[in-house]
This record gives C-alpha cells, sequence and structure tokens, in this order.
C-alpha cells in the first residue's frame, strides 16, 4: 500500500522525516467534492461523534478508502456521526495529523507506522487492520537494463529516503552483494529519491533508469515504455507483503470504540465488495482519485495497476516486523521494539461477526 532526513542510528532515525509539500495548507489537502450526509432514518450519533476524521493517499494501494468513500460504505456504518476526509501526498505528514489531532484513523504504509509508533515510544497509535498487499515494481528502461545484473551502475528512483520502497531496493541491493550509502544513495547502484509524481517525468528525460515504486507509479512508466523487471510480491512468502494499514490514535480507540468498530465494519464491507466487483471497485476508485487529484488514470496505466493489488483485511503482520528489519540492516534503524503496535480485537470481533475467518498480530499485540 506512499522528504529526507540526516541517517541515525537511532530509532528518531525514520520517524524524524520531514513532511512532503502538501496539496493544500495544514497537513492534508481537504474533501474537493462535498459528500453528501446519507443517514438512514432513526440513526444517532456513534458515542456521541458528530464526526470521524479519515485520512488516506490518493493512491490505488489506498484502494478501500477510496472506494469505501465513494461507494458510501464508511457514511453507512457511521450513521449520523459524519465520515470526514483529508488526503495525504505523504506518510510524514499524516502521521503528523494523527499524533496532533487533526485526523482520528488513517490508511497508511508499514514504514511511516512503523515510524511513528517509535518516535512515540509506542504511545500515539495503534495498527487495527490491513487494507492491501503488493503493488509494488521494479520498473527500467529497457534499452539500458535488460537483466537484474543490470541495476548495478544505474539510477534508480524510490520515493522517498527510508520510505516502504525505499527500504525494500536497499534491502534487495544488498543481497545482490553491492553496497550502497543509504543517506546519500549513492554507491554500486544510485538511488535517486524522488515523488512519485516526478518520477514519470524524471524517467521520460532520462534523469533516471528506472524506479522501485508504488502502483500507480509503476504503471505510469510502463506507459512510457519501461518494462517491469521485477515484482516485489515475487520476494514475499505466498506473494503477500503489507502494502498499506489502518492506523488509528490509542485516546480515539480508547474513547470511542464503537466508531472505530464502525470504520473497521465499514472497512470489511469494502474489500468484500471490491473482490466480488473487481471491475466496479476499479471504477469507482478511479472516480474517487480524479476528484481528490483532479485527473483520472487511464484505462492503459489503471487495468494493470489495479491488477496487481490484492485487498485484505489482513494485516499481514509478520511482513511488517520482517520490513523492519530491512530497515534495520539498511543502518535506517536501530532494532526497534514494536511489541503492543497492533490492536486487531475489534477487526476479529468485526469479522467473527462476518462469520470469516480471524487474523493474526504475530506476536506483536497490544496486551
Amino acid at each position: 500500500m506512499p522528504a529526507s532526513t540526516a541517517l541515525s542510528r537511532t530509532v528518531a532515525a525514520l520517524a524524524a522525516l520531514p513532511l512532503l509539500t502538501l496539496a493544500a495548507c495544514g497537513y492534508g489537502s481537504q474533501a474537493k467534492n462535498d459528500d453528501t450526509v446519507k443517514v438512514a432514518a432513526g440513526a444517532k450519533k456513534i458515542d456521541g461523534l458528530d464526526s470521524v476524521r479519515i485520512g488516506y493517499f490518493g493512491n490505488l494501494t489506498h484502494g478501500t478508502a477510496l472506494v469505501g468513500r465513494d461507494k458510501g460504505f464508511f457514511q453507512k456504518e457511521l450513521g449520523a456521526t459524519r465520515a470526514d476526509y483529508a488526503t495525504f501526498n505523504a506518510g510524514p505528514s499524516e502521521i503528523e495529523a494523527l499524533n496532533s489531532g487533526s485526523i482520528d484513523i488513517g490508511w497508511i504504509g508499514p514504514s511511516p507506522a512503523i515510524n511513528g509508533y517509535t518516535k512515540s515510544d509506542g504511545r500515539n497509535l495503534r495498527i487495527i487492520g490491513g487494507s492491501a498487499s503488493g503493488g509494488v515494481k521494479l520498473v527500467v528502461n529497457p534499452e539500458k537494463i535488460k537483466s537484474l545484473k543490470d541495476v548495478k551502475g544505474k539510477r534508480i528512483a524510490t520515493p522517498q529516503l527510508g520510505n516502504t520502497q525505499d527500504v525494500a531496493f536497499l534491502n534487495w541491493a544488498a543481497e545482490q552483494g553491492w553496497k550502497v550509502d543509504p543517506q546519500s544513495g549513492k554507491g554500486d547502484v544510485t538511488v535517486v529519491r524522488s515523488d512519485n509524481k516526478v518520477t514519470p517525468d524524471a524517467y521520460k528525460a532520462g534523469s533516471v533508469d528506472g524506479a522501485w515504486v508504488p502502483e500507480p507509479t509503476a504503471s505510469k512508466l510502463v506507459a512510457e515504455g519501461g518494462k517491469v523487471l521485477l515484482d516485489e510480491a515475487s520476494l514475499w512468502p505466498d506473494r503477500k507483503f503489507v502494502i498499506t494499514n489502518i492506523i488509528v490514535r490509542q485516546d480515539f480507540l480508547t474513547k470511542h470504540p464503537k466508531a472505530v468498530e464502525a470504520v473497521l465494519r465499514a472497512s470489511v464491507e469494502t474489500n468484500k465488495w471490491i473482490n466480488a466487483h473487481p471491475d466496479a471497485a476499479k471504477a469507482a476508485a478511479n472516480k474517487q482519485l480524479e476528484i481528490d487529484t483532479g485527473k483520472a488514470l487511464p484505462a492503459d496505466v489503471l487495468d494493470p495497476a489495479w491488477k496487481s493489488i490484492r485487498f485484505t483485511d489482513d494485516p499481514l503482520a509478520a511482513t511488517l516486523s520482517t520490513e523492519a528489519e530491512h530497515a534495520v540492516k539498511a543502518n535506517l534503524l536501530q532494532k526497534p521494539d514494536l511489541n503492543g503496535i497492533y490492536d486487531l480485537t475489534l477487526l476479529n470481533k468485526v469479522l467473527k461477526a462476518e462469520g470469516e475467518p480471524t487474523v493474526d498480530d504475530a506476536g506483536l499485540g497490544a496486551r
């Protein structure tokens, strides 16, 4: 399931990543459309709340949030409590919004979740559910790179220093026996930190030879003549690894568990609908993307991008732990204490009620 900082061998190395420029003032851009609040007759506010503030990225790996918003699943479950939304361009900015109380619940990648948790010594957030797996690829210029070994000596873009894809690429490069300085990105392969929005232009201009990026950026590069050299899913058991989680402020979870449960119920319902109606879900996600970003994705980008993402309620907790280990190996993070980062109690309650199997926290659950 989307900024540089000085390298440090402390947990704060990743947690202190600065914010990227946002599309609007404040922590995130507010909705450009006026979401119609559809309230069933006699519906009441959940926990007495006027609203629940939900954050996500305008990104296909956040498809659960995109589709759930477009189809009204969140508003349906929240009843007379309004679902308010904010979109973000970067994980650090969403974490800051969560910590400041500007949002209550968010869809976010694993590295920002780890960063936010460790930065606050485990006090500010919990991962409460999964959302998506996969959707990350190494796309290259086929005229310059014809095999994996040809990546050596080339310029490869990643979205941010220390972000989920940056860590994955640095780990993969190390497994090839190549040495790269994680701070400067210089070494046997040059890592160029480039915002996903500008990476396709950088590729067209020839300033990078490829990129390790999430969807839809990967498919945008393919549409520009790039070739998928490696799908990150091929590096993981059962081709599954977490790309997007659902997080919540701990104090909000403690004070308003019914509201959190309602959002999780909507997320489960949305994922079920996505998997049962993939074409309609793809269209709904693209419709919301157009509203959020001002531009819909063309079919040659949307279709392959959507196909490579798996939507799941399982947070794939064991893979989060592995991703943290990769960051440690890359000298971007001191080994973090992730005990307590998950609280899957409400999610498993929802799954049981739906007759679905419960999910595991890999021993990292709150006690």
